[in-house]
Formats: structure tokens, C-alpha cells, sequence
């Protein structure tokens, strides 16, 4: 028996004159007045049409709702799709390095859905509570920026680590060190299959030419861009590094085995001649000389001990042993 799907958060707020209050969300969709309305659905895994208002156009409810997304913007007649990917706020919720947030704005009503809770819609949710967004232009510069304020520093950690990664190259365990280097490198394409299309769809954004967004909003979705596609650029930086990271560390891998390989090398050609000794004079056949001698034993070690001085000052003189 399968368990049923959580029914999705509706949280809705209103801004009118100064004034913050909370709607339910049916009041939501009949509201009519001069205020601002946001209404947010969140955990939209179980959310279906009928959770949505009924001023939501079809297409731009399908887009809500779809179960795949990557960041977009869409303007259709006077209002305007836009699909964005940030922090989670639950890190387990996280799987595929960002979660989206999906919201259809209009000059005085903006509709938002996220599968999963979005780190900074808290910020936005604060900034709504506090009165300072009044219309759509306002709430998707707001969103922007704490997006890309957020994710900032998650793109700076992995610059960090692969500095420390550098740092260890010389002194560190190299077969821990590529694991590092191959988690990192991945992190970094993933999220920057995300970043990238994040300041497109931002861009896209402030070019959109609606009387409510405002020119301090397309201030703020060019920097919230910005922000974005120098992330983008840190992240192929990012990759690229762990690349030629990886390369150096396959490079001392192979080293270090050359070096193994030397010094069996080098362990294996001193006592080939001693085993060819010992061996022509192990066999058990009559007519050995000096068998019946009693200082032989130590005649035959004196002698393989000249013949490995031999071979070991051999190899030093080509200069096999400076390593």
C-alpha cells in the first residue's frame, strides 16, 4: 500500500498601503485589491491544478508544476515565467546540487511553487513581511539576489578546497587526493549546469520591458547576473583545475611506480649474478671445487659480496641510485 503525498504549503501574503497581512489561499485568489499578493505553494510534489489559482494561465500552470525544470524566462503578454535553481534549505533535499523554484509574476500578483524549500526564499519571505516588495518587478530582483547571495559562497568552498588540494599535492595521499578532486569536479559541473542558464534566464529578466519592473529592479536582476556569471566562470575555472589536478596526480601515480619498478629493477640485477653463483655451485653433482675446504663457505660469501659491491657501484656510476 502506497503512503499518500503530503498536501503542499500554501503560504500567501498580501502587502496593501504599508500593511502585511496573511490570506489563506483561496482568499488569495479572490483578492482584487490594490495590494501586492504573493502566493507561495511549496512541497508541489503531490500539487495539482485545483492548488493553484484560477487566474494561472494553463501553460503557465503546467510549467509550475512540472516534475523537470531548468532555469528559464518566458514573458507572456504582460506578465512573465521564470524558472531559477538555488541552495536548498534542507541539504538532503538537495540531490541534484540545486532545487528549483518556479514563479509566474504579474504586476501586482506573483505565484510561486518549489518542490522543495528554497534556502533563500526566508530572505524574501522577510523583505515581504517587512512591506518593502510591492510588485512583481520588486520580488524577482529580491529573488535573484538572495539566490546568488546565497549560492556565492557554496562556489568560493570548492575554489578553497581545490586550493587545499594543491597545497597537499606534493605531501598528501595521492589515491585520497583524487577522490577530493573527482567529488569537486563533479560538484562543479553540476552546479554549473544550473548557474549558467540561472544569469541567462536573469538577464532575459531585466530585458523584459514592463511598466512594474522597475530601473532599480533591472539594477538588481544585472547584478544578480553578474554574480552569477562570474559563478559560472569560477566553476569552469573550478572544473578545469581539478582536471589538470587529476592529470598531475596520474602523473605522480605513474611516477611512484616507475620508482618501484627501478628499485626492483635495481634489487633484481644485484642478485643475478649472486643467484648464478650459488646456483652453479648448489648442484649436487661430484668434482665442485673446494667442497672439502673448510674456509670455502666464506670464500664463496666474500666472493658475492665483491661481485654485489661490483654491480651496486656499476649502478651508481650510470646514476641509477641518485633517487
Amino acid at each position: 500500500m502506497t503512503e499518500p503525498k503530503p498536501s503542499p504549503i500554501l503560504t500567501a501574503l498580501v502587502v496593501e498601503n504599508g500593511v502585511v497581512s496573511e490570506l489563506g489561499g483561496a482568499d488569495a485568489a479572490a483578492y482584487r485589491g490594490p495590494g501586492f499578493v504573493w502566493l507561495h505553494v511549496e512541497g508541489a510534489v503531490g500539487a495539482t491544478r485545483d492548488d493553484l489559482p484560477g487566474y494561472v494561465p494553463p501553460m503557465a500552470a503546467n510549467a509550475l508544476l512540472a516534475s523537470e525544470t531548468r532555469p528559464r524566462c518566458d514573458d507572456v503578454d504582460e506578465a512573465a515565467l521564470i524558472n531559477l535553481r538555488g541552495t536548498a534549505f534542507d541539504t538532503m533535499q538537495d540531490s541534484d546540487g540545486l532545487v528549483s523554484i518556479r514563479v509566474w509574476v504579474e504586476g501586482v500578483r506573483v505565484t510561486s511553487v518549489s518542490r522543495h524549500r528554497l534556502a533563500a526564499l526566508g530572505k524574501v519571505e522577510a523583505l515581504m513581511r517587512a512591506g518593502r516588495l510591492t510588485d512583481g518587478g520588486d520580488f524577482v530582483a529580491a529573488l535573484a539576489h538572495a539566490i546568488s547571495i546565497d549560492l556565492d559562497p557554496k562556489v568560493a568552498d570548492l575554489g578553497d578546497t581545490l586550493d587545499d588540494c594543491e597545497a597537499m599535492l606534493d605531501d598528501g595521499d595521492i589515491y585520497v587526493l583524487r577522490r577530493q578532486i573527482a567529488a569537486i569536479r563533479s560538484q562543479a559541473i553540476v552546479l554549473r549546469r544550473f548557474v549558467a542558464p540561472d544569469r541567462d534566464a536573469l538577464a532575459a529578466m531585466a530585458q523584459l520591458e514592463f511598466e512594474w519592473i522597475g530601473k532599480d529592479d533591472r539594477l538588481h536582476l544585472r547584478e544578480a547576473a553578474d554574480r552569477f556569471a562570474r559563478m559560472a566562470e569560477e566553476l569552469e575555472a573550478v572544473r578545469e583545475r581539478a582536471a589538470l589536478l587529476h592529470e598531475q596526480l596520474t602523473d605522480l601515480r605513474a611516477e611512484k611506480i616507475d620508482q618501484r619498478s627501478l628499485a626492483i629493477a635495481v634489487t633484481a640485477f644485484i642478485f643475478l649474478p649472486l643467484t648464478f653463483v650459488t646456483g652453479l655451485l648448489g648442484m649436487n653433482v661430484e668434482g665442485i671445487p673446494y667442497a672439502d675446504e673448510g674456509w670455502a663457505f666464506w670464500g664463496v660469501v666474500a666472493f658475492c659480496g665483491v661481485i654485489g659491491a661490483l654491480v651496486m657501484g656499476w649502478f651508481a656510476w650510470r646514476h641509477w641510485l641518485d633517487d
